[in-house]
């Protein structure tokens, strides 16, 4: 089945042969197209089949619609795509996870309409990550307070050295890992960012998030650290 329809101002063309897409959820270890959302600034395309591809002008939340309990671990292979199409800027290939609203019932993260501009998730309560953000010039992580305009960074999550950046089509694992107080993010098996964290977010919603980039994320699961 090939099908293309309109998810606001982006673009979803799903690629899934016909028993991928029945109403039942999927096993959590292989999310499918049906089980995400997408919040796009600009008109975006996001193709879903052996793997997903994102191809955006602009801010770009994918979120998969299941909440997630911990201890988690998310993992995937990432690639920055630069074969000179529009969006082929190698940059931001970012994530949260354990996100959630506190001003939202339950805390759901799609309480609230987000219109995939950064700024809008400053109110969530979440771990992030951006690898290559600021047009590939840095690699952050960040504990997110639910507080608008509040990003806090403390200096050893904000790292700025070639080997920790993209490199144009070439392909990096990527793990989070939210256990307890123990929360990290992973990179093709070193760990480049940990947090004890003394009040953790036990649970929560996943995105893929990225701003003017072309992405291809594949064997994403998740599961148990």
């Amino acid at each position: 089945m090939r099908q293309c329809s309109s998810f606001g101002l982006a673009a979803l063309a799903l690629c899934l042969g016909a028993a991928s897409c029945t109403n039942s959820a999927p096993p959590a270890t292989s999310p499918a197209a049906t089980d995400w959302r997408i919040e796009a600034e600009q008109a975006a395309l996001v193709i879903f089949g052996d793997m997903i591809d994102v191809q955006t002008p602009a801010g770009l939340s994918l979120w998969y619609t299941h909440a997630l309990r911990g201890p988690v671990a998310i993992e995937f292979d990432a690639l920055a795509v630069a074969e000179g199409g529009a969006s082929d800027q190698v940059s931001d290939l970012n994530a949260f996870w354990m996100a959630r609203d506190p001003r939202a019932r339950g805390g759901s993260v799609f309480a609230k309409k987000r219109s995939g501009a950064f700024a809008d998730y400053d109110d969530l309560k979440t771990y992030y990550v951006g690898i290559g953000g600021n047009r590939n010039t840095t690699t952050r992580f960040r504990r997110y307070v639910g507080e608008p305009g509040n990003r806090p960074l403390l200096p050893g999550h904000d790292l700025k050295g070639a080997e920790t950046l993209l490199i144009a089509n070439r392909w990096t694992h990527v793990r989070l890992i939210a256990d307890g107080r123990h929360i990290a993010v992973e990179r093709d098996g070193q760990r480049i960012f940990a947090l004890d964290d003394a009040q953790p977010y036990k649970s929560g919603w996943f995105a893929l998030r990225t701003t003017k980039s072309h992405l291809r994320i594949r064997n994403l699961r998740i599961g148990k650290p």
